[in-house]
């Protein structure tokens, strides 16, 4: 039985067999005797998004205490929900971000907890995932019709699956998912890493 740890765009974590590209977490959100989740969604305003694979560690999900190993589909998929990359196992990619973040904000040195700060203000909203109405949309940014998410790619809106994305499909938006600042940090130049369904 899988356990309740894949992230949607929306920001929910909900149990699914399907795999993902990226793990992370928000803190300790777990108990490791059961392999449950507890009532609270983060511990932490600092929401990153991990490589799989770090120097052939390995851990066994929701086990240990530590924090609480959480799977996104893609990196698109983690930014949508909140996270950011990790400057601990993913710093090229951390660095890219912070500088892509900084040129859009005109600040020179962003450090990780004002990010998170700002982010934290932006994915939440009386506990629940904050949307904004959609403005300009980079490619890697995610919208919704309705309830389901879609991610910008070329102009084009692709449909967001656990297992990957659609086709590209002609419906109207009607709220943004990633947080403005990270729309931005896209828009500055940043890319976000997609799952390979999203080029098909």
């Amino acid at each position: 039985m899988p356990l309740q740890n894949r992230v949607t765009p929306f920001g929910e974590i909900v149990a699914v067999s399907d795999r993902g590209l990226f793990t992370g977490n928000r803190g300790i959100i777990h108990d490791p005797a059961t392999r449950t989740l507890l009532r609270r969604r983060w511990t932490t305003k600092a929401w990153i998004c991990c490589t799989l694979d770090w120097r052939g560690r390995r851990r066994e999900p929701m086990a240990q205490q530590g924090w609480t190993e959480l799977f996104f589909l893609d990196e698109a998929t983690a930014f949508a929900a909140g996270h950011r990359p990790c400057f601990y196992c993913r710093r090229e990619r951390a660095t890219a971000f912070r500088d892509a973040w900084g040129k859009a904000r005109g600040i020179a040195h962003s450090k990780a907890p004002e990010m998170d700060a700002v982010l934290h203000a932006e994915r939440i909203e009386h506990r629940r995932k904050k949307l904004h109405p959609p403005g300009g949309l980079p490619d890697g940014t995610m919208v919704a019709a309705g309830a389901e998410a879609y991610l910008m790619l070329g102009g084009r809106k692709r449909r967001w699956r656990f297992s990957g994305y659609g086709a590209p499909e002609d419906v109207a938006v009607d709220r943004l998912i990633t947080p403005p600042s990270i729309v931005a940090a896209f828009a500055a130049g940043y890319r976000p890493a997609l799952h390979p369904s999203a080029s098909r």
